[in-house]
């Protein structure tokens, strides 16, 4: 199994640190989610910058919001970063389910399916043609993150993994219908199941600040403790064991706090459960 640290968005200053705390300490992905109604960094531009910031770890979006987005321009961006960062970026992708997000960008909230489906398809036929340049390193890799059921065919149909940000206590059966799909399909191989977990270890005021992000962030559901993070280690442990029995290709820890004196807390952690 893979490790990954999902970044903190409250202080975009203090990304680079992170990034090289991330690399020295063995990880293998930064990932970035995305929004725009929100005072979050811009991901694919972070990542652009944290690219050059390291040299072996991937960098993801987790997930980027497509339908928010021009495809041709999303296709030369992700084609630019793939080229310069040496073939290390993923690209995850879902359709946003905040109003707000569409408001600002001025896209409908219906049709937002059948709208990524589209933009999917459009995506590879850029990477493969010769109007639009330049050209990625093959296809870069594309995950779908989502709950619904066309947000898990999705993945079968145009992907090449899926991203759950889901408790373990119920990501089984959306990991059980990605693969039955995939196998449907005829896809060789398997999806590859990257998992999210949100957590904040160290210090109370870095587990303090924590919750306040993720309720803040989290505030449009209505629902306390939503997202609520895991600050033991043997809670972070045993999810990890638990995602690992569902056969997850990669955990991803979200850190909502801006303190990267987790980040080897978090490395520290990852040892133990490969040693």
């Amino acid at each position: 199994m893979e490790f990954g640290l999902g970044l903190p968005i409250g202080a975009p200053e203090r990304l680079l640190d992170w990034a090289r705390a991330a690399e020295a300490c063995g990880f293998d992905t930064l990932a970035l989610l995305d929004r725009l109604a929100f005072d979050n960094p811009e991901p694919l531009t972070a990542l652009a910058v944290l690219a050059g910031a390291t040299s072996r770890i991937r960098l993801q979006t987790e997930v980027l919001l497509g339908p928010l987005r021009q495809t041709a321009l999303l296709a030369k961006q992700v084609a630019t970063l793939d080229r310069m960062s040496g073939g290390r970026f993923v690209l995850g992708l879902g359709i946003g389910g905040r109003e707000d997000d569409h408001v600002a960008a001025g896209t409908p909230m219906t049709g937002r399916g059948r709208m990524l489906d589209d933009q999917l398809a459009a995506l590879k036929e850029i990477w493969r043609g010769d109007v639009i340049g330049p050209r990625p390193h093959g296809d870069p890799a594309i995950l779908i993150g989502g709950f619904a059921p066309a947000a898990l065919r999705r993945v079968a149909a145009h992907a090449d993994g899926f991203i759950c940000a889901a408790p373990a206590s119920w990501a089984g059966g959306l990991i059980r219908t990605v693969r039955e799909q995939w196998a449907e399909a005829g896809r060789p191989g398997a999806p590859r199941i990257v998992c999210q977990v949100n957590v904040a270890v160290g210090r109370p005021e870095t587990i303090a600040d924590a919750r306040r992000a993720i309720a803040g962030y989290y505030a449009f559901t209505g629902r306390e403790g939503w997202g609520a993070p895991l600050t033991e280690p043997a809670q972070i442990v045993q999810a990890v064991a638990e995602y690992a029995e569902l056969g997850a290709d990669e955990v991803v820890f979200y850190c909502y706090a801006a303190d990267p004196a987790q980040v080897e807390t978090l490395g520290h952690l990852v040892a133990s459960r490969t040693a």
